[in-house]
């Protein structure tokens, strides 16, 4: 069977391979959740903040608790309400999202699903399955689904952490407290655990690993190859990011949020995940998604009010899909999941921009020229669409290619409002005196055929 499903994955084609990303590809933008045990702490312990900032969602290593500790704590203020993943797919729809990724287990170990191979669960101590309640709630609301889940596990007793000097624990440096560990059966229970979720929740569309170090990552520490081909055989037309190694074949030059490099080869992954970073040119011909948080940390935290400005979210969608790119923002919901009013009224803000701008996001590929100094460019096919983040005060706007133009409107209006006149440099097009969005304006300019850049538009 093992070999039957590697040859299967080889013989996946280039066109094949195209076709089960697409939805993807022209998804751009989805919603993160970070949450489960380290939310109802909210970056408090000893009734002292943690931290004003950084992720919350690494408390116990932070504070370097024991399992037992940890779990006494945060246990009793982890309570979901009911209804909380209607909220958070409601938000997600509401902001223009076309996938909802989340915490299926996060570092910590503790799984969202009602397991059969652990106690240490939603099912077993709150009598839920966490897991279930939210995929039902995101597919009511058309939106599709991923699964984030934590290769590293700060519970499990047999969990071999000293093998890596890079990866975290919160007893790092420390003997085992339980003697002797035997890794292999963690791996057998890690296994068994993904097994569960990839057959028991319907179409899973993601898989989103997290995560390896360069010492410690692949088969060795995770049977990364027979995990991928597990999750494969039940899912085969799932995407998976490129977590569970740490080489330069599957995109990585090192450890670091930016420790990526462009290029992968694709029996690592789909695509290279750059954390809280947008690369300065996007990695053409490679699929990758940033991922980033709404303010400092990924897990909630009552201490950190470095909330980014709606300028800020919204101008980074445009300029990750002006550069081919997705953008998975994070949510970190409370305790008892309920959404921050600061993230729910940053969500909406992208949203009411979404309503009258996505088509210049969904389904659109990188800018055929290089960066201006007034905004960024994406484009479908031979529209090109211009997101002007600097509205020219003289009402002209350069755009470096030479082609003929069949319209030019505005999609804040929809009316054939902009004049479009060719010349040495490019197209210049005569704006109105004003735009009709502070942030990032959107002229859709339809031109006569393929864009031809100009040298400036090129860099040259």
């Amino acid at each position: 069977m093992l070999a039957m499903l590697c040859t299967s994955r080889a013989e996946e084609t280039a066109a094949q391979h195209d076709a089960r990303l697409q939805w993807w590809r022209e998804a751009r933008f989805g919603m993160f959740v970070h949450w489960g045990l380290y939310s109802g702490l909210a970056g408090t312990w000893d009734d002292k903040p943690v931290a004003t900032k950084g992720g919350m969602e690494w408390i116990q290593q932070r504070v370097k608790a024991d399992t037992d500790t940890y779990a006494a704590r945060a246990l009793p203020r982890f309570k979901p309400k009911p209804g909380f993943a209607t909220e958070w797919a409601r938000l997600a729809k509401a902001a223009g999202c076309r996938y909802l990724v989340f915490t299926t287990k996060h570092h910590d170990g503790f799984a969202l699903h009602d397991s059969q191979v652990s106690d240490y669960d939603a099912g077993s101590k709150l009598h839920r399955d966490l897991v279930r309640e939210i995929v039902d709630a995101a597919r009511a609301e058309g939106l599709r689904v991923g699964f984030y889940h934590s290769v590293i596990d700060w519970h499990h007793d047999q969990y071999a952490y000293a093998r890596s000097t890079q990866l975290p624990h919160p007893l790092k440096g420390k003997p085992y407290p339980n003697g002797e560990r035997d890794h292999a059966k963690y791996l057998d229970y890690l296994h068994g655990e993904v097994r569960e979720l990839v057959s028991n929740y319907g179409q899973v569309d993601i898989l989103w690993w997290d995560y390896s170090a360069t010492d410690f990552q692949g088969d060795e520490a995770w049977r990364a190859t027979e995990l991928m081909q597990l999750v494969r055989s039940k899912q085969p037309a799932i995407v998976m990011n490129n977590r569970l190694f740490r080489i330069p074949e599957a995109g990585w030059k090192g450890m670091g949020t930016t420790g990526y490099t462009p290029q992968l080869n694709t029996k690592y992954g789909d695509f290279i995940t750059p954390e809280q970073h947008i690369p300065a040119t996007g990695m053409p011909g490679i699929d990758w998604e940033t991922c980033m948080t709404l303010n400092t940390t990924w897990g909630y935290s009552e201490h950190d009010h470095a909330w980014k400005s709606d300028e800020t979210l919204i101008r980074n969608l445009v300029d990750i899909a002006s550069k081919g790119g997705n953008y998975l923002l994070n949510i970190g919901p409370k305790g008892d999941g309920s959404v921050p009013a600061e993230s729910i009224k940053s969500m909406q803000a992208i949203g009411a921009w979404m309503r009258v701008n996505s088509p210049a996001i969904y389904g659109t590929t990188a800018s055929p020229f290089a960066q201006p100094d007034w905004g960024r460019c994406t484009r479908k096919g031979n529209t090109l669409y211009l997101h002007v983040f600097n509205w020219p005060a003289d009402g002209t706007l350069l755009v470096p290619v030479q082609n003929g133009v069949r319209r030019a409107k505005l999609l804040a209006d929809g009316k054939a409002t902009v004049v479009a006149a060719p010349g040495a440099e490019g197209l210049r097009l005569r704006l109105p005196a004003t735009a009709p969005d502070a942030i990032a304006s959107v002229i859709a300019l339809e031109l006569d055929g393929a864009p031809r850049v100009t040298a400036a538009g090129r860099g040259n």
